[in-house]
């Protein structure tokens, strides 16, 4: 049974805002008849994902420009991730980008990219993302909600970074880290003898400078887009964790395609994929390069010492979420 939604003020704007862009649900055309496709993402379009959307509509639009236009939403133009993910249910938007955490409110499966240690690597991470058998899992854990997944994006690798020096675990104990909103945010901090800071990102360079927190945890993206290699000059590759965004998209939608058109968006969504990886990476090696001109130091630490660490604690996540333990197992035999 679908979720049923309860329309606020804040949704009924937004869905003004759509029309009055021009922009209509799945089922209506423009007035040269093409269908317009409704794409919405609050990342800017400088970013990587955005890219991704970018080559998606250039070659949807090529293919069959003479049966859709594809309308590309950025900067939270629509909405917070909330918002874009309600108006997707409900029809209004035809395909969100938004992170993996996101969609923990709709399908348990996606807690699975918060254990820490779950991937061997960034690389082992993109071996099972390539894999179809365990991302057709993933993407269709939330089709009985409305939402189909159709496409991922890297989102890096999180990392710690603080004004003092993180070489081993001892390190950690008794400062105050900075994490998301979930439990195994907090749980993996506390592994490590810490404090948990829920706290949004938005916060996090003040509350640096100000000695509220003592560190932060995110990709390298973080010490220059966000400026905190400005309060934070060190930068600890521990890869406890590693994230992914989705593409998901309204499965009224998807299932009003035919075969021939399913084909061309299967094949823009892939093509998304490979875009937007290839200039995150390029941003990656960017990013380091900015964030060493800033003064930051970055520290190779041995992982397995802070792996070892998080093992019981992974082991407990596992426990008191059953339904994860096949997607574990199945990520295990991919990547080793």
């Amino acid at each position: 049974m679908k979720k049923k939604h309860k329309i606020t003020a804040v949704t009924l704007l937004l869905i003004l805002v759509i029309v009055l862009a021009g922009c209509s649900a799945s089922a209506n055309v423009d007035t040269n008849s093409k269908r317009i496709i409704s794409v919405a993402t609050v990342q800017p379009e400088s970013h990587a994902i955005y890219l991704g959307l970018k080559a998606f509509k250039e070659y949807v639009e090529e293919e069959m420009g003479d049966k859709f236009e594809i309308r590309l939403f950025t900067n939270g133009v629509i909405g917070g991730n909330s918002e874009a993910l309600e108006l997707l249910q409900m029809g209004s938007l035809d395909l969100v980008a938004t992170s993996g955490s996101n969609l923990e409110a709709f399908a348990n499966e996606y807690k699975i990219f918060g254990l820490p240690y779950l991937f061997n690597d960034e690389d082992s991470f993109r071996k099972v993302m390539n894999n179809e058998e365990f991302t057709d899992v993933i993407y269709n854990s939330t089709a009985d909600k409305g939402i189909q997944g159709v496409a991922w994006f890297s989102n890096g690798v999180n990392n710690f970074y603080a004004s003092k020096k993180i070489e081993t675990p001892d390190d950690l104990k008794g400062m105050k880290i900075r994490v998301q909103s979930s439990e195994a945010n907090v749980k993996l901090v506390q592994g490590f003898d810490a404090a948990a800071v829920v706290m949004a990102y938005g916060e996090v360079y003040t509350a640096l400078q100000n000695g509220v927190i003592d560190a932060g945890t995110n990709p390298e993206m973080a010490l220059v887009d966000m400026k905190h290699g400005e309060v934070a000059k060190y930068y600890s590759r521990t890869e406890h964790q590693i994230f992914t965004d989705m593409l998901v998209a309204n499965t009224d939608f998807l299932n009003s395609l035919t075969s021939k058109e399913r084909e061309v968006f299967q094949e823009g969504f892939k093509l998304s994929s490979q875009v937007s990886n290839e200039a995150w990476d390029k941003r990656i090696s960017e990013v380091t390069e900015e964030a060493t001109e800033m003064g930051v130091e970055f520290i190779t630490v041995d992982k397995q010492l802070f792996e070892e660490i998080q093992k019981p604690i992974k082991e407990a996540l596992l426990i008191s979420n059953p339904e994860l333990q096949s997607l574990y197992d199945k990520i295990q035999q991919i990547q080793n």
